[in-house]
């Protein structure tokens, strides 16, 4: 066990004090309420539609299923939809992207699933050319106005093509305006004479160069709004990613009176409030945003099993501790083969049992803090034992984030947030040093038995009430809302060990294929995101079913063979 010296806290920086303040407006929702307020008096003063801007990748799975909403966007609304083409994100907005990319069609399967979209994973990215012509098809369908009429089947028939395979899309003009066989990107067939060649290659060129301004333009665009990926949404000033954020552009535009008659309720894709159901009384005080935390950490509670990672040597050998890729859902280069590879085969499933939720985590992360009190509760209602996997900040681990990229997920997260009836937005960025602070607890206090208390009494002081762990004064507030003594955890904070933790904690999250917080292991399913908990649902359920039919399976054999003996 290491240990360091503490070292002595600094005084209070401006910073320190006046974030809490800022970001208590900037991700209130009356910031945001005057913000809309705001962008629609400009809009009237104008005299301009409603416009909707939509920002599409031609090769992201993301984008492939945003596309699909935009007919029905259109039909339900009365807007005027602004397509773009957009390249993909920045290396900086990216940092690991052969996962990013991986993920993305494992992940864009499984939504297509839940929401009777079209998408399916073919293992590998749409070669460069296919890309390109798709691209240069999209073009001629925003020319023609027909872009959310054609989109869908341009990316059906991408997404479908072989990879080894020359494709190319007819003109959305033509009869059909999908995908057909053969290529039109400077297709020489029958093509004999110097001046035939000469205009067929022209044509091929012209188009390529339009397809490159078309995607400056639209990066360009996309830079200036404040975003950094495709499959987006902009709409008076806000940000909306995917057909994960869809309904809350759709409830504001309820909101303004652009619904058509009839209309009422989001398109399919409404989101997952399952888990925000208290499963008993004691957890219900838990999630009160309206109790401080020093009232809710003796909240009574449901008993809920905590487990943190130690190093193998320490594990008996239990093969149920251990995360790799031959008992995850991916194979040992980090692709994947789809949402799930039904259960992990070195853990199968025990009558009566619940599988343990792998939970990575960052103290950092504000998607981190709005999920961990969701899977908690998901945890207890399921009675699921769930493995702490704490992880270091990318920023802390040389890994810088773009502006764009954190004034999104900040907004974003305040705004979903909100939609779970959770405090969020007085922030004290723990960045660094409160970081490592927090960190360094959680073996304690796990051996305390009052991991859960801790971290949810970090997250909401951090996170919702402006606390700065990086002091004395604001950690001590911390430990003693979770109801542990303060003398104690000072004499923990010299413990380095979970330093290494963290580390065997982040290869166990690349060995699964992701690179981000929040994620979750369970059952065979990986899913990354605050905003995927239902896969983690599905997987305890599934996996709860598998139980009880083996436990069925075993009462048979067991009257069967009492019955051979009477």
């Amino acid at each position: 066990m290491r240990r360091a010296d503490p070292p002595a806290p600094g005084p209070m920086s401006l910073r320190t004090l006046l974030t809490p303040l800022v970001s208590s407006w900037l991700l209130s929702p009356q910031r945001q309420a005057s913000a809309r307020a705001r962008a629609e008096r400009r809009r009237q003063s104008r005299g301009l539609p409603h416009e909707v801007h939509y920002f599409h990748q031609v090769d992201d799975p993301y984008s492939a299923l945003a596309c699909q909403a935009l007919a029905g966007l259109q039909a339900r609304y009365d807007i005027r939809l602004l397509p773009h083409l957009v390249s993909p994100p920045a290396d900086a907005a990216a940092p690991d992207r052969a996962r990013l990319v991986d993920y993305s069609r494992r992940d864009a399967a499984a939504l297509a699933v839940r929401h009777g979209l079209t998408f399916v994973d073919p293992g590998q990215q749409p070669k460069a050319d296919a890309v390109g012509a798709c691209g240069q098809a999209l073009l001629v369908a925003m020319d023609q106005g027909r872009f959310a009429q054609v989109a869908p089947a341009l990316a059906a028939g991408l997404w479908a093509a072989p990879a080894d395979a020359s494709v190319s899309f007819d003109s959305p003009g033509s009869a059909s305006g999908v995908p057909t066989e053969g290529l039109a990107a400077a297709d020489l067939t029958g093509v004999t004479g110097v001046n035939e060649i000469t205009e067929v290659r022209d044509a091929a060129k012209d188009r390529a160069l339009a397809l490159a301004q078309a995607l400056a333009d639209g990066d360009a665009l996309r830079e200036r709004l404040g975003h950094y990926l495709g499959g987006t949404f902009f709409y008076g000033d806000e940000w909306y990613w995917g057909i994960d954020r869809l309904h809350h552009l759709e409830r504001r535009l309820q909101d303004l009176g652009t619904a058509r008659a009839g209309v009422a309720g989001p398109l399919a894709f409404a989101p997952d409030l399952e888990t925000d159901l208290a499963p008993d009384a004691g957890a219900g005080n838990e999630l009160d945003a309206g109790l401080p935390s020093g009232q809710r950490a003796g909240a009574a509670m449901a008993p809920l099993r905590l487990l943190l990672d130690e190093p193998a040597a320490d594990q008996g050998g239990d093969p149920h501790h251990a995360i790799d890729a031959s008992s995850s859902n991916i194979n040992g280069n980090g692709s994947g083969s789809g949402a799930h590879i039904g259960r992990d085969s070195r853990a199968p499933a025990q009558p009566g049992s619940a599988p343990t939720i792998d939970f990575f985590f960052s103290l950092r992360s504000p998607y981190s803090a709005i999920v961990m009190p969701r899977v908690f509760a998901l945890a207890r209602a399921q009675n699921a034992p769930v493995r702490l996997r704490f992880v270091l900040p990318m920023v802390m681990r040389g890994l810088a984030v773009p502006t764009n990229k954190r004034r999104y997920i900040s907004l974003d997260a305040a705004r979903e947030a909100r939609l779970h009836g959770l405090p969020f937005g007085r922030l004290n960025d723990p960045v660094g040093r409160p970081t490592e602070r927090g960190l360094a607890l959680i073996p304690w206090a796990h051996a305390q038995g009052r991991a859960e208390a801790y971290l949810l009494a970090f997250m909401r002081g951090v996170w919702s009430e402006g606390i700065d762990a990086g002091s004395d004064r604001g950690l001590r507030a911390i430990v003693l809302a979770a109801g542990l003594p303060w003398a104690e955890a000072r004499d923990a904070l010299t413990d380095e060990g979970w330093r290494e933790i963290a580390e065997r904690n982040r290869q166990a999250l690349l060995n699964l294929g992701l690179w981000g917080v929040p994620s979750f292991h369970v059952a065979g399913t990986s899913a990354w995101g605050q905003d995927r908990l239902w896969q983690v649902r599905e997987a305890l359920v599934r996996e709860k079913g598998m139980g009880e039919m083996l436990e069925f399976e075993g009462l048979q054999r067991q009257t069967r063979a009492q019955e051979s003996q009477a």
